[in-house]
């Protein structure tokens, strides 16, 4: 065998390993910076799917408050069963809005059963110092303080702000 064979097969040959080493190596990617929430978030739902008949987010979108008086309404997820928008007063998040279907969770509907409270003729809850709900057919709607400025008493008055009678029409 003569030397110039000799470098072409062992050219070829090394093309060959670089070119499976280079491939293998691009298959495996490292970890994503949003894998790990991924992962969390789909332990904590465990298997616990959204209901066929759940309306879409979609729907939602057009019920939420309108920008004004110093506040923008700026949707950050919708999907089949939710939408969530945060509220923003000159830039800064101070509050998160969100409507919700009960379908796939009875158990929260059931909750406004023994409520005491009404926030817009419907049945409210409170949760902790940050969280007011608040019951419309079978659609909870949320605002959740990000700010200490944002009291209960705001979380109520944008509550009202939603289209309640739409959304309770809505089915």
């Amino acid at each position: 065998m003569s030397f110039p064979r000799i470098r072409r097969i062992l050219a070829a040959l090394l093309l060959s390993v670089i070119l499976i080493t280079s491939t293998t190596a691009c298959a495996t990617k490292a970890p994503g910076r949003f894998d790990a929430v991924q992962q969390e978030s789909s332990q904590k739902r465990s298997g616990q799917a959204v209901a066929k008949n759940a309306t879409q987010g979609s729907e939602f979108n057009k019920l939420f408050p309108s920008d004004g008086g110093g506040f923008d309404v700026v949707f950050t997820q919708e999907k089949k069963g939710f939408a969530e928008a945060n509220l923003k007063e000159g830039g800064k998040v101070v509050a998160q809005l969100a409507i919700s279907d009960t379908t796939s969770t009875p158990a929260t509907a059931a909750g406004y059963k023994t409520s005491t409270k009404q926030v817009g003729g419907y049945p409210a809850k409170t949760l902790g110092k940050t969280k007011t709900s608040i019951l419309v057919g079978k659609y909870q709607v949320s605002a959740i303080s990000k700010d200490p400025s944002f009291t209960e008493t705001d979380r109520e008055a944008w509550l009202q702000k939603f289209n309640l009678t739409r959304l309770s029409k809505l089915q």
